[in-house]
């Protein structure tokens, strides 16, 4: 291709409906979000400043995209937490064909 007068092959973009954050709480110790997310939405790529305590609250598939293009999907249950040390970048995206929800704890002591 000599890239004069000839177009290059372009994958069409792709844009999921953003996952919805609200603030909950927000004190010099913590910060709580609940997280809710329609079927197809993501949380957008982020890196967490904080490490983070998670409670799912309504039950769904959780597909994680993470650097490198690697990823993982997990089940997660309403009441079974699981905690991430700071640092910790990714896309969260919802796999299911429901909605799901988690409260996300930022602990602010524990800063990277």
């Amino acid at each position: 291709m000599s890239g004069f007068g000839e177009k290059a092959i372009v994958p069409p973009l792709t844009c999921r409906e953003p996952a919805v954050p609200t603030l909950q709480v927000e004190n010099e110790h913590v910060r709580v979000t609940r997280w809710d997310f329609p079927p197809g939405s993501e949380t957008g790529w982020h890196r967490h400043g904080f490490s983070y305590v998670v409670v799912p609250v309504i039950a769904g598939t959780m597909h994680v995209e993470l650097p490198g293009g690697g990823t993982t999907t997990v089940e997660i249950t309403p009441g079974v937490s699981y905690a991430r040390d700071f640092g910790v970048e990714h896309n969260v995206v919802n796999a299911g064909t429901a909605p799901f929800a988690f409260v996300e704890v930022e602990l602010k002591a524990l800063a990277g």
